[in-house]
C-alpha cells in the first residue's frame, strides 16, 4: 500500500507539488498530513469564512458550552481533508465533486489532527475516484470520517509549490484591557474645552456614554448646542459653562480644573497652543514643578507589551532638564497603567556615547542620573537604536547585554518630530493603537485629534481616568 505523508507548514519555495494521476491510483492507496490547531488558526478560519460562533472565540462563553472549553470549527478539519485531496493524492488537477463527513469529537486547542485519505473505489467512466476520509487526534482518536468524491487529474504534473504569503493575526485587544482597568472607578468630572465641532463633541458624549468621564462642556452654549442638534448628540444631561470664544473656553476650562471642578481637562475643537498657553500660564494655569510632556500609549500588535513613546507633542527640542522630567512622567505613568518597575530606552540613531550626537551624550547623562536616583522607579538605558531597544534578537546581534534591550516599555525620543514621525508610523503602518495624554500638570489633559477614532479617544480618556485616580489615592495618603 503507497502512503504519501505530509506538514503543511513545510511548504516553501524549494518543495515540489506533483499529483497521482487516475490511472497511477490503486486501491488501498493513502495520503496525510498533520497539522495543530492553534488559536491564530480559529480566528483566521473565522475571519474567511465569516463563522464568529462564540464556541469558537469566546473562552467565558465555551466555559459554560458543552465542551467547556473553546473548539475549533469543524469544516477547520473538513478543510485539511480538501487540503490533502488537492495537494497530495490525487493532487493538482482533481476536482472535488462530493463529499460528506460525520464529526465524532470536538478538536480543542493543541490538538495535533492528523487526516489520512484511502482510496477506495474508482470509476473509469469519467474517471471518479472515491477516497475514506478519517481524522484523527494525537491520542489516535476519530474526529472526523467521511467519504469524498473526486474525478481524478488523466495529466501528470510536477511544479513547484507556490510559496505562501506570511499572515499576522492582528489582535486590538490592549485598549480594550485598558478600558476594563476602569470599570470599577467613577467617571471623572471633565472640562471639554470648546467642543465646537462633531469630532469633539462626540468623543465627549461617547466618553460620557462609556462611563469614563462626566464631561463639562465650555464654550459657546449655543454653538455646542447648534453641533449636537446637527449630528443628533443627546447632551441634555451634560452641565454648559456658557462663554464666548475659543480662548475663553482655554481660560475656563482650566479655571475649572485649578478651583477642583474638574479633575481632567479634554481638548475639543480649538488649537493645541490656545489651550496649552492657558495650562502653563504662570499665575492662572495649572502648572507644577514638573515640566509638561505628552505620552503616547501604543498597543502594537507586534509588541508583546503595552509601549510609551515621549515626547511627540509638547516639547520640541527638549534639554537634558526637560528630558528628566519628561522621563519622569511617563515612569509615573507606566506605574499607573500597571508596569512595576518600567524599562526605558533612551532612543538615538546609535547605541554607543558619540560626542558628534548630542543625544547619545544626553542619554548616558540621564543613565547616570537614574543611577544617582535624581530618576526614580525605572530602569533606563541608553543610548538605544530603535531595534535595539524592542528587538532582544536585534540587541543580541550587537552584543549589548541590558536590562532594558528588547523588553522597553517606554521609548523617550530625542524631540518631537523623531517621536511624532514614530508614533504615527506604528499606527499607520504596523496597525497599532494609540491613546495620548499630557502629564506635569495639575491634573491630565486629554488631547484628542480630528483624526482620532471612537478607540483611541476613548483610550485617552481611559488613561486620564488612570492617572485621576492615582492622584487621588496620593492625595489621600499625603493626607494621612
Amino acid at each position: 500500500m503507497d502512503t504519501v505523508t505530509n506538514d503543511l507548514g513545510k511548504n516553501g519555495s524549494n518543495a515540489m507539488i506533483e499529483n497521482v494521476t487516475f490511472e497511477e491510483i490503486r486501491i488501498g492507496q493513502q495520503a496525510s498530513l498533520s497539522r495543530r490547531l492553534t488559536m491564530s488558526d480559529i480566528e483566521l478560519f473565522a475571519t474567511v469564512s465569516g463563522d464568529i460562533n462564540p464556541a469558537h472565540l469566546d473562552e467565558e462563553y465555551a466555559a459554560d458550552s458543552l465542551f467547556h472549553k473553546v473548539i475549533g470549527h469543524g469544516m477547520w478539519s473538513g478543510s485539511l481533508i480538501s487540503a490533502v485531496l488537492g495537494t497530495l493524492l490525487p493532487g493538482p488537477g482533481t476536482i472535488y465533486m462530493g463529499q460528506d463527513l460525520r464529526f465524532k469529537r470536538p478538536v480543542g486547542l493543541g490538538d495535533v489532527i492528523t487526516v489520512t485519505v484511502t482510496a477506495k473505489e474508482k470509476h473509469d467512466e469519467k474517471n471518479i475516484v472515491v477516497f475514506d476520509c478519517v481524522a484523527r487526534n494525537q491520542d489516535g482518536k476519530e474526529v472526523v470520517s467521511g467519504l469524498a468524491e473526486v474525478i481524478a487529474p488523466t495529466k501528470k504534473v510536477r511544479r513547484a509549490a507556490h510559496e505562501l504569503p506570511q499572515v499576522q493575526v492582528i489582535r486590538h485587544d490592549g485598549h480594550d484591557e485598558l478600558l476594563r482597568k476602569t470599570e470599577a472607578l467613577p467617571p471623572v468630572p471633565t472640562a471639554v474645552v470648546h467642543p465646537c465641532d462633531e469630532s469633539s463633541l462626540k468623543g465627549a458624549v461617547e466618553a460620557a456614554e462609556a462611563n469614563l468621564i462626566d464631561p463639562v462642556l465650555v464654550g459657546p452654549a449655543s454653538k455646542i448646542r447648534q453641533v449636537a442638534d446637527q449630528y443628533g448628540l443627546d447632551i441634555s444631561r451634560y452641565r454648559i459653562v456658557d462663554v464666548p470664544h475659543s480662548h475663553a473656553s482655554a481660560e475656563t476650562g482650566v479655571k475649572l480644573a485649578r478651583v477642583g471642578e474638574c479633575e481632567a481637562v479634554m481638548k475639543g475643537s480649538l488649537h493645541t497652543d490656545e489651550l496649552m498657553a492657558e495650562v502653563v500660564r504662570k499665575e492662572t494655569g495649572l502648572r507644577t514643578g514638573r515640566r509638561l510632556s505628552h505620552v503616547f500609549v501604543m498597543n502594537v500588535p507586534t509588541y508583546p507589551r503595552t509601549l510609551l513613546i515621549t515626547d511627540a507633542a509638547i516639547n520640541i527640542y527638549p534639554t537634558l532638564e526637560d528630558k528628566v522630567d519628561i522621563v519622569q512622567n511617563a515612569i509615573d505613568l507606566a506605574k499607573v497603567l500597571g508596569v512595576e518597575t518600567p524599562r526605558v530606552a533612551i532612543l538615538s540613531a546609535v547605541e554607543t556615547v558619540n560626542p558628534k550626537i548630542a543625544s547619545t551624550l544626553e542619554a548616558a547623562a540621564l543613565c547616570k542620573m537614574a543611577d544617582r536616583g535624581q530618576i526614580k522607579g525605572g530602569i533606563l538605558d541608553g543610548p538605544l537604536a530603535f531595534d535595539n531597544a524592542i528587538s532582544l534578537e536585534a540587541a543580541k546581534t550587537k552584543g549589548i547585554t541590558s536590562d532594558v534591550a528588547g523588553k522597553a516599555d517606554i521609548l523617550l525620543v530625542p524631540d518631537l518630530e523623531a517621536g511624532n514621525m514614530l508614533a504615527k508610523q506604528l499606527s499607520f503602518l504596523a496597525n497599532s493603537d494609540a491613546a495620548g495624554i499630557v502629564l506635569g500638570a495639575r491634573v491630565p489633559i486629554i488631547l484628542t485629534s480630528r483624526a482620532d477614532n471612537v478607540r483611541t479617544r476613548l483610550a485617552s480618556c481611559a488613561v486620564a481616568v488612570l492617572s485621576a485616580a492615582a492622584r487621588r489615592r496620593g492625595a489621600a495618603a499625603a493626607a494621612e
